[in-house]
């Protein structure tokens, strides 16, 4: 299992927002976070320095969005539902698309549902409950 450092994802994605800014060719997983970090224009000047990004790993966020975990955050859904692990993620997803009308929208509120199922698994100390996640995400989608 691959576990990525705080520093290796920060020089990932600024690498991947410098390489599409260059017009550089792209790995597939490249391809798929260019396109979330192409969503979050906000985040774009924090990519485009690395040394401020991995200097930056020591600061609070002061009730600000980290970008590396957001986008991160958005390529994990979109591992998750290319291969649907947990098993339901992608229909669960799909469907909150659906009602949302954006899928943008419903990695948003999946968000959510991933950092609770995460949070209450360290809490615990138990591998992360997939069923519970899925049955959240689609929770999501009967809300209004």
């Amino acid at each position: 299992m691959f576990s990525p450092s705080q520093a290796d994802v920060r020089q990932f994605f600024c690498s991947v927002y410098a390489k599409t800014l260059a017009q550089q060719p792209l790995e597939a997983i490249e391809t798929i976070a260019s396109l979330w970090i192409e969503e979050h224009p906000e985040y774009h000047a924090e990519l485009a320095d690395v040394q401020a990004a991995l200097a930056g790993m020591q600061e609070t966020q002061d009730g600000r969005d980290n970008p590396f975990l957001h986008l991160s955050m958005h390529l994990s859904i979109s591992e998750q539902c290319s291969i649907d692990q947990p098993r339901g993620i992608r229909q669960a997803l799909e469907l909150l698309t659906h009602r949302r009308d954006s899928l943008h929208l419903a990695h948003h509120e999946a968000m959510d549902c991933l950092g609770q199922m995460i949070w209450e698994s360290q809490r615990a100390g138990r591998p992360p409950d997939g069923a519970a996640y899925i049955a959240c995400v689609q929770q999501q989608a009967t809300r209004d």
